[in-house]
């Protein structure tokens, strides 16, 4: 298959796609953060590229936008700040048309002792907080210690977001022992769309201490 007809491919299936599992990678450049989100292969290991996202460093309005290539030419979905500065009003997740696909914010009252996060879709309602508290607390610790807090963080912490109607898990997030952040994604419930669940797991690394 040529390079442009798999993009097109791509492109299309996030339309509608749910994927149980993917992996989120990280490479940190010059002036900006990147992110790989890769699909799994029958064995487990990380597969094709499915979305490639660039985080602006200093932005007064955050706006994350994924691509279906490592080049830039295949938008396909992105998330997006509310308001500037007030994080709290949360983001957007959409397509590429604009169209709304779903909504995340970060619970900052919850957050000051474990962080805590609000997801919403098509028929779905989550909530989602760090999976130890112990390692929560820790974390915020090493944060405060003069130098340390600006040096790479070496807690393996995980996210668990549950249906708030069922409490049945929805999404989790388990970041890997790595010096990089590499995070494994699992999503066993097939209403959260890929988009939204792809733009929750970057944004978990990508807004974590704001």
């Amino acid at each position: 298959m040529r390079e442009g007809d798999r993009l097109d491919r791509m492109a299309a299936d996030h339309q509608t796609m749910h994927v149980p599992k993917f992996f989120v990678r990280q490479k940190i450049t010059m002036m900006v953060n990147q992110y790989e989100v890769l699909g799994a292969d029958a064995d487990g290991s990380e597969g094709e590229l499915l979305g490639f996202a660039q985080q602006k460093r200093m932005a007064l309005k955050e706006e994350v936008r994924f691509y279906a290539d490592r080049a830039k030419t295949h938008p396909v979905f992105s998330f997006k700040a509310r308001k500037a500065i007030d994080l709290n009003s949360g983001y957007d997740v959409l397509d590429p048309s604009s169209q709304p696909l779903g909504f995340f914010r970060k619970d900052f009252g919850r957050s000051l002792l474990r962080s805590s996060w609000h997801l919403s879709g098509p028929g779905l309602e989550a909530f989602g907080q760090e999976r130890d508290q112990t390692i929560a607390t820790l974390r915020r610790v090493w944060d405060f210690i003069p130098f340390l807090g600006e040096i790479w963080v070496p807690f393996i912490f995980h996210f668990d977001f549950v249906d708030t109607a069922s409490g049945q898990v929805v999404m989790t997030s388990e970041r890997k022992r790595s010096i990089r952040d590499r995070y494994t994604v699992t999503v066993p419930d097939q209403r959260l769309d890929f988009r939204l669940a792809a733009s929750l797991a970057v944004a978990l690394d990508a807004l974590q201490s704001r």
